[in-house]
């Protein structure tokens, strides 16, 4: 019963969650002209245009994974590596982060593959992504100083004047999220102890944690990292040219944007829906883009984009019902 409780909470607060700050943003909006700006005022096509780097992301993902997995003797079909990574993104929509432990749980199924040791890998690929944000985060701060010191002179605007605008409602939100994302790290650290109980299992950790040190091709798998989060950017940078609103703001403030969701969506919610839409339209105000076109901004992008990893992730599932299982590797148990 412990256990079903503990599953419904994980289930029900995020969502609870993610409605409460959407609620807060969209109440009183003016629906009718959503539908306007849908119809009429906005590009679909350059949306189109950056589906393919949604696509490219997942499976630079995959591939990089493939590779990470190659070293320590596991050789899982690619096509099983990219239907796994596929799914992993559709199943954190329902329960948020549950997807990196599901994607190793696949390969295991489908491929034999030990699950302590892709485990570590994904691990791994974390610690690697987060440099990378913060690679992003760096570039960013260093382009912007100039920008954000020319704007506030031209506009007498302070720091001061700009943290008045948030409303307490604004600065429950970012405590919450900053909050939700420590503990977070907390759970995830706990439930790592735990599945390192058994010797067994920590040595296969501690093998996919260390993979990367073997890689035949290290700059191939810097190549994929790369890959992945040039990919994630334009997914993201693209979509600035379907509203006249954003379409001149140009590559550094959609990177600044950027930036800002990837920190946003830490927060355990399906798909960092909320702080996302949050943290995006903030900055989308910060470079003079009023309130209401940002947040409609956030919520198209970031509806549209959910949609593609729901059709992923249905695609996923559909493969692997036609995918044979292999039968698992003696030697790779443990």
């Amino acid at each position: 019963m412990r256990y079903e409780l503990t599953d419904i909470i994980k289930v029900v607060l995020p969502l609870l969650l993610a409605g409460a700050i959407l609620w807060w943003m969209y109440r009183g909006f003016q629906w009718d002209e959503v539908w306007t700006v849908l119809q009429t005022d906005m590009s679909w096509t350059w949306m189109l245009l950056s589906f393919p780097f949604g696509i490219s992301a997942q499976v630079f993902r995959a591939l990089r994974w493939h590779q990470a997995l190659a070293p320590l003797g596991e050789r899982p079909r690619l096509s099983t590596c990219i239907n796994a990574v596929f799914l992993s993104y559709f199943s954190s929509l329902i329960v948020p982060r549950v997807g990196e432990v599901l994607r190793c749980g696949i390969l295991n199924r489908y491929e034999g593959t030990n699950i302590s040791r892709s485990v570590g890998t994904v691990v791994t690929e974390r610690v690697v992504d987060m440099s990378m944000v913060f690679l992003f985060s760096l570039i960013t701060v260093l382009t912007q100083i100039p920008v954000f010191m020319r704007f506030f002179r031209s506009t007498g605007v302070s720091l001061g004047s700009i943290m008045q605008t948030f409303t307490a409602t604004g600065y429950l939100v970012t405590a919450i999220s900053l909050l939700l994302i420590l503990l977070l790290i907390v759970f995830l650290l706990h439930r790592l102890n735990l599945f390192s109980h058994t010797k067994g299992a920590l040595i296969g950790l501690m093998e996919g944690l260390t993979s990367v040190r073997h890689l035949k091709h290290p700059i191939l798998f810097l190549l994929y990292t790369a890959g992945i989060w040039l990919s994630y950017y334009l997914h993201f940078y693209i979509t600035f040219f379907c509203f006249s609103f954003t379409e001149n703001l140009g590559a550094i403030a959609a990177l600044v944007a950027f930036v800002v969701g990837c920190f946003a969506v830490l927060v355990p919610t399906p798909n960092g829906a909320g702080p996302w839409h949050f943290a995006v339209k903030t900055v989308l105000v910060l470079y003079g883009v009023d309130a209401v076109s940002g947040a409609l901004f956030a919520l198209v992008v970031h509806t549209t984009q959910t949609l593609l990893v729901v059709v992923l992730g249905l695609y996923a599932l559909l493969a692997l019902v036609f995918t044979k299982r292999r039968n698992p590797i003696p030697s790779s148990a443990t």
